[in-house]
This record gives structure tokens, sequence and C-alpha cells, in this order.
């Protein structure tokens, strides 16, 4: 074989071994975030719902200050060191741990502010992994086909969630007698999936340790105190603001409409439940169908990132989720079938817009700062977090003083002034932002 041929094999297996761990980190966000452990220790089990529910809020909040304060500096160490994938086998690691460690939270009050302490501990941690795993996108692809491989990587990643989901509900959570002869006592078959979880993520973030290599440290660079990494962050700013102007706007502009992403995602089961009425069992097979739905959005939207360009795929992604957010209320009379094609219209646009906005900073971010970079565009996206909820509250609340019964549907509205925003402030970003020194 061919010198040549050897590095294109070896650069494949870095390809799909990169993409393979949004495969690997999926059990996270599907089991530990949203749909099993969130909802295990806000359950009964631990008390009041209502109380448990505000400190996992309270919890969350903490991790998004942290994340916000920190997200840059690690960003920029990760570029200067030559240590990218070094610490995100760490995180990994890390994450891996905060898994296995959530299957000791026992199902009684005591245990509630341990294992709210995990699920917080666990964002940061993820948040600040994704720094140097989206870092390295340009690592592992080319300027031709970077759109696609974000984009199947992400799809991927959506996959490996709906498995997840279908192994949990179908062999743990449904039945009278899980699988395995796992036991129901002590929230036993809930808590066994977190430890499922942890050799998931283990087995899988293997081909990224084995085959993507790690970025080259900058020459006669110096270690830096967290004061001057501040430093350096502010003053980096403000060259963005002087000579990348655009670069700035669309961390801007993605930091309000990536928020808005989130909330559809955030409110989709309380639209379900509330506005038109779903049960738990239907709220959960929705959420599947919501991921598959996604991740086929993501594909499809790395296909179409490489053909018509990155911002109007983004452009475009948000357009659809205008009009299918509104038809959704438009038509929320007709009942439960609004939903599910109007909700699922809104998850197929989620997809490309996510995966082609981190694409976009890749595009635009030389070679050696993209932690620095995708520091701040982490950092943005959690300064914005507060968003998706307070027009969410100000929409429901208006319906309510002009005397809604059901104020919930009017909540996708408040939603849709988030991405409508999003939009506007994209609409004046450069289709090709230049990043100068």
């Amino acid at each position: 074989m061919s010198k040549v041929a050897s590095a294109s094999r070896a650069n494949r297996r870095a390809t799909w071994a990169w993409a393979l761990w949004d495969w690997a980190e999926q059990p996270y966000p599907t089991i530990i975030q949203t749909f099993i452990f969130a909802t295990y220790i806000t359950s009964s089990y631990f008390g009041d719902k209502d109380a448990n529910t505000s400190l996992l809020s309270v919890g969350n909040m903490i991790a998004a200050v942290l994340v916000a304060v920190t997200a840059p500096v690690f960003g920029r160490r990760s570029d200067e060191t030559g240590k990218r994938k070094f610490w995100l086998l760490v995180n990994s690691g890390a994450l891996i741990a905060i898994m296995a460690a959530s299957y000791f939270v026992a199902p009684t009050p005591a245990f509630l502010l341990f294992g709210v302490a995990l699920y917080a501990i666990g964002s940061v941690v993820q948040e600040t992994a994704f720094i140097n795993y989206y870092a390295m996108l340009n690592q592992v692809t080319t300027k031709s086909n970077v759109g696609k491989v974000s984009g199947y990587a992400w799809g991927l990643g959506y996959v490996g969630g709906i498995l997840l989901l279908l192994i949990s509900l179908v062999g743990f959570v449904l039945p009278d007698h899980p699988w395995f002869g796992v036991s129901t006592d002590a929230a036993q078959n809930i808590r066994i999936l977190f430890l499922f979880s942890a050799i998931w993520m283990a087995v899988f973030t293997i081909p990224l340790a084995l085959f993507v290599p790690e970025v080259t440290a900058k020459p006669n660079q110096v270690k830096e105190s967290l004061v001057q990494s501040y430093r350096s962050l502010f003053a980096q700013l403000g060259r963005l603001r002087k000579n990348s102007p655009d670069a700035l706007r669309f961390l801007i502009a993605s930091a309000v409409y990536r928020d808005g992403l989130a909330g559809v995602f955030t409110y989709g089961a309380i639209l379900g439940a509330v506005a038109f009425g779903f049960t738990t069992t239907q709220v959960i097979f929705y959420g599947i169908a919501a991921n598959i739905v996604a991740g086929i959005g993501a594909a499809l939207g790395g296909w179409l990132d490489s053909r018509i360009g990155t911002k109007r795929t983004i452009a475009g992604s948000l357009t659809g989720l205008l009009l299918a957010g509104l038809g959704v209320f438009v038509f929320a009379g007709a009942g439960p079938i609004t939903y599910w094609i109007g909700g699922l219209i809104l998850c197929l646009f989620v997809g490309p817009a996510q995966a082609s906005s981190r694409t976009f900073v890749a595009r635009f971010t030389p070679e050696g700062r993209e932690g620095e970079i995708f520091g701040i565009y982490q950092t943005t996206g959690k300064i914005t977090s507060f968003l998706s909820p307070t027009f969410w509250l100000i929409a429901t609340g208006i319906a309510g003083a002009m005397g809604v019964a059901h104020t919930a549907i009017f909540g996708i509205l408040g939603l849709m002034v988030v991405l409508g925003a999003g939009l506007f402030l994209l609409l004046r970003v450069h289709p090709n932002p230049l990043l100068n020194d």
C-alpha cells in the first residue's frame, strides 16, 4: 500500500472515529439530561415534585454560569498546549464516572441533593467536552466535506439516542418484568440504565482515542495564568469586533437562535402533554419520533450544506421552523394530529440548523484557534440561555391576562420570537466571514 493510500485510510478512520463520539456521548443528553434521570430525580420518590424541579433548575443555573465563565479559557488552553484530544478524553471519562455514580442515587429524599449535584456537574463537563470536540472538526475534515461530516455526525448522535430510548423503554421502563431479571424494587430497573449508559460511552469512545490524532502544540507557547487567559479572551473579543465583525455577528446571532432551538426540544413535551393532552407514554414515543426526524434532518442538512452553502442552510432551516411553529399554533384546534405533523416538522429543521451552525464556525476559524473560537461559541450560547424560558413565560402570561383558558399553546409564539430574532441577526452576517488577527 502506498503512503498516500495509507494516509487516506488513516484520515477516513479519524473522520468516522470523531463522528462516532456523537453516538458515544448520547446517553448523557438522552438518558441523563432529558428522559430518564432528570424525570427520576424530580419524581415523587424524592418528595414534592415542584420543589424537586425548582432545585434542579437552580443546579442548571449554576452549571450555566460555570460554563459561561470557564469555556473560553479551556478553549484557549487546548489550542496552546496541543492537548485537545487529551482533554476531550478526560471529559469523557468524567461523564462516564458521573453516569455510573448516578446508579447510587437511591429513590429517597436524602439522595436528592446528590442527584442534582451529579446532574449539574455533568452539564458543565459535557459543555466543556463539546469545546474540544467541535474544535477537532477541522482536524478530521476538508473544506469540501466539513458540512457533510458535521451533519452526519449529528445525525449519528440522534440515531444513538433513539436506540438508547428504545432499549430503555422496551427492556426496562415499560415491562412488569425487566430484562435480565432486573428487579423493579428501589427503582433498580431505572437506575441500571445509568450504568448501561456509562458502559455505552466507554466502549464507543475507544475509536476516537485510537484513531483521531492529537493537535500539535503551538511552538514557544507560554503557560497562561487564569487571569492572563481572561485578559487574552477580552483582547480577542475586542479584535473580533474591530477586525472580524461578521464573525462576531454570527456568534451573537447563533447564540440567539440556538437558544430557540433548545427551547423547541425543552418545551416539546410540555406542549404535547399540556396543550394536546398526550399521555406520558405518548410523550415518550413522540420523543423517539422527534429524534428520528431530527437525525434525518441533520443528515440531509449536511448534504444540503455542501451544495447551497452553510448560511443558506441555516436560514432555510430557521424559516421552516417559524412556518411550522406558526402552523402548530394556528391549527391547534384540530387536536393531537396537529402536533404530530407540525411538531415533527419543527424537529426536521432543528437538526440541520444545529449541525450547520458548528460547520459555519469551523469554516471561518483558522487552524490553531479552533478551541478559542468554539469556547466563545459555547459561552455566547450559554449567556442567552434565558431567552426561551423568558419569552415562553411572557407569551403564556399575556394569554392568561387576556382570559385564555389554555395558555400553553401560546408559549410556542414566545419560542418563535426568539427564532425570528436569531434569523434577523443571521441575515446581517456575510456568508463567508473572515477571521482576521
